[in-house]
């Protein structure tokens, strides 16, 4: 028995204090407390005051809500106004783009493939628009690699990149599962590890690497 912090929390109870505030001050739990001061009768202003704050703490929260809202709609009025800035994407642009997400995202070194990689499955989606559209690669030169968990499924990992992709599943290399001592029960940020596109034609490769160096050059030129 905390005889202490008992006598403690009756002396505040019978001052008119709320339970939460006298678990919270005491650092004991609020059952406790509770218990403790079950048989002390508040006044009738005491019990006012206790319904004042807490109404005054409800309003509070309500105001903080409302806050956040407002700031969560403003928020998305300017996306959605700036969204209006483009109404479509043109072949050279989803050059550019697919060229820009390559130079950040893809492999740069000597292979004989154009490769990238990513989590996030709207990148996945632009980029196979990218080598299919931009630089006209046939299904069948595509390959996909999943690197994912050993406590994901990588099944699972398998179908979902496939559908993400568009590659199928008979294109796909060995999954690549890392040993991982992340618990099944804890939320995983990449649930369905990452996906790397391999294209197997250097000359796409050699054009991206083209197209990174022009966009570079002309960043450069017109910066000066």
């Amino acid at each position: 028995m905390k005889t202490e912090e008992k006598k403690l929390a009756i002396k505040l109870r019978k001052k008119g204090l709320s339970i939460k505030k006298i678990a919270k001050d005491i650092g004991v739990s609020k059952s406790s407390v509770s218990l403790w001061v079950r048989n002390i009768q508040l006044d009738f202003s005491q019990q006012n005051k206790l319904k004042n704050n807490q109404h005054t703490s409800l309003v509070v929260e309500k105001r903080r809500q409302t806050r956040l809202s407002n700031e969560l709609q403003k928020r998305q009025n300017i996306m959605k106004i700036a969204g209006h800035d483009i109404d479509s994407i043109s072949k050279k642009e989803l050059l550019l783009i697919g060229a820009s997400l390559y130079w950040g995202e893809g492999s740069k070194k000597g292979k004989r493939v154009a490769s990238v990689a990513n989590s996030d499955p709207v990148i996945i989606k632009i980029m196979m628009r990218f080598f299919k559209e931009v630089c006209g690669v046939s299904n069948e030169k595509f390959r996909g690699h999943i690197h994912t968990y050993s406590h994901l499924n990588s099944s699972v990992a398998l179908k979902y990149w496939s559908n993400i992709s568009g590659i199928p599943i008979n294109q796909f290399y060995k999954t690549y599962i890392k040993q991982s001592i992340a618990s099944k029960n804890k939320k995983d940020r990449l649930p369905y590890g990452t996906m790397d596109i391999y294209v197997c034609d250097v000359k796409v490769f050699l054009n991206i690497m083209g197209w990174i160096e022009k966009i570079k050059e002309l960043l450069i030129k017109e910066n000066k």
